[in-house]
């Protein structure tokens, strides 16, 4: 199929809605080797993943002959530019489901970490490596966005090589489902960096935020949180902001070219001479919206990505957080930030990475409004009703936030031992 216009973009969306309100979580690890604390270099990660395919029945993704990655029954596990390893799960239909999938990896990782004398770490920045030491792999596009990146966001290198998050993903039903959806996850991104925060050491100090990661990715190349996520969002303003977007890299015949100043706007208009002006590809739509790495983002569901990463205590306490807001009780939460205005929210945005629970958003701070927000989602969880063997609904999933909350500190202030 091919994309020649704008309306080609709309359906790609439009194509995205769907009755299930699936979730589906992914998450980036570390890993390090225990005898000389160093990062992972690329054939020990390709020890473990050999391992993973060998013992857990994980099928090999190859590139070239390299290894890159493993696939099984909808589940991905993908190597980022640093050799974090991330698990995409599967869509399922409850936190009961997704935390189970991801506590079962997590045994399979730990047991191959194991066997090859290596440890995990999951916080939102590594804590220890310069970035010069960090290892890298062969992964044909880690090669173009490490000389892409860097021109224009001062700390995309440390992004690539130096974070890990989780990510979140949720269904729209409709358009106007999935304008209700956007709002609220762009508007709360302040209030997810600051109650997410769990990365406030760099080579071994503090690096003076909280979360380091969100700070890194503020100041990243084609991340960010755009002033038009604040508007209210439809399929067509996204379709325009995709397609006047530039093109991180080019695929032709498996090779990444690079992409000389050109918009996915240039590819549908058939400008691009290196590709023969060739017209884009469903394909290479999908690429695109990927490597738009804004806090949030659309392809045919949408990600809300202004997450660290952290250990398994807290793993499972984000996804349920949302899942209670946007698929138990969407309007309500919305209608908590309707005196919102787009300037406090993007002004807070820039001050939570740093202030944490403390940052401001019309006249409360994020604590404040946390434990609003925690309130409105336990409700949308006990709402949906999904009960697992021991009786429970998903809302034993929040009781990290609410230590959190509780306790007025953060991960991040919690392992200082901020007063």
């Amino acid at each position: 199929m091919k994309i020649e216009n704008l309306e080609d973009i709309i359906n790609h969306f439009i194509a995205g809605n769907k009755n299930e309100k699936n979730i589906g979580i992914e998450n980036e690890k570390f890993i390090f080797d225990k005898n000389n604390k160093n990062r992972s270099n690329y054939e020990q990660i390709c020890k473990v993943l050999q391992y993973l395919h060998k013992n857990f029945g994980w099928n090999k993704v190859m590139e070239n002959k390299n290894l890159i990655g493993l696939e099984l029954n909808g589940k991905q596990v993908t190597l980022e530019p640093g050799n974090q390893i991330e698990l995409a799960g599967e869509k399922l239909k409850n936190i009961h489901e997704a935390c189970s999938e991801s506590f079962q990896f997590q045994d399979q990782l730990i047991q191959a970490c194991k066997e090859f004398n290596l440890d995990l770490m999951s916080v939102g920045y590594d804590p220890i490596t310069k970035l010069k030491d960090v290892p890298s792999n062969p992964k044909k596009r880690y090669q173009v966005m490490t000389k892409e990146m860097p021109k224009n966001g001062k700390l995309s290198l440390e992004m690539m090589y130096q974070t890990a998050g989780t990510q979140i993903n949720l269904d729209y039903s409709n358009e106007k489902n999935f304008s209700k959806i956007f709002k609220l996850v762009s508007y709360i991104s302040p209030l997810s960096i600051a109650l997410f925060a769990n990365s406030s050491m760099k080579e071994s100090v503090f690096s003076q935020f909280l979360s380091y990661r969100s700070y890194v990715w503020q100041n990243t190349s084609r991340g960010g949180l755009p002033k038009i996520f604040l508007e209210d969002m439809n399929f067509e303003k996204y379709a325009e902001f995709s397609l006047n977007y530039p093109l991180l890299f080019l695929i032709k015949n498996s090779n990444y070219l690079f992409p000389k100043n050109y918009t996915f706007k240039d590819f549908v208009e058939n400008k691009i001479i290196e590709i023969d002006r060739e017209s884009p590809t469903k394909k290479d739509l999908e690429t695109h919206l990927s490597t738009i790495f804004t806090e949030i983002r659309l392809k045919q569901y949408l990600e809300i990505r202004s997450i660290d990463a952290c250990e398994w205590d807290c793993h499972c306490a984000a996804p349920a957080f949302y899942t209670g807001l946007i698929y138990g009780n969407l309007d309500e939460a919305l209608h908590t930030l309707s005196k919102w205005k787009s300037d406090d929210v993007l002004n807070a945005y820039f001050d939570a990475p740093k202030k944490g629970l403390k940052t401001e958003i019309d006249g409360k701070d994020i604590l404040n409004w946390s434990n609003i927000f925690l309130k409105i989602s336990r409700e949308g969880l006990i709402k949906r009703n999904f009960i697992n063997s021991k009786k429970n609904n998903e809302t034993i999933y929040l009781k990290n936030i609410e230590n959190i909350l509780s306790e007025k500190k953060t991960k991040a202030e919690k392992s200082l031992k901020i007063a």
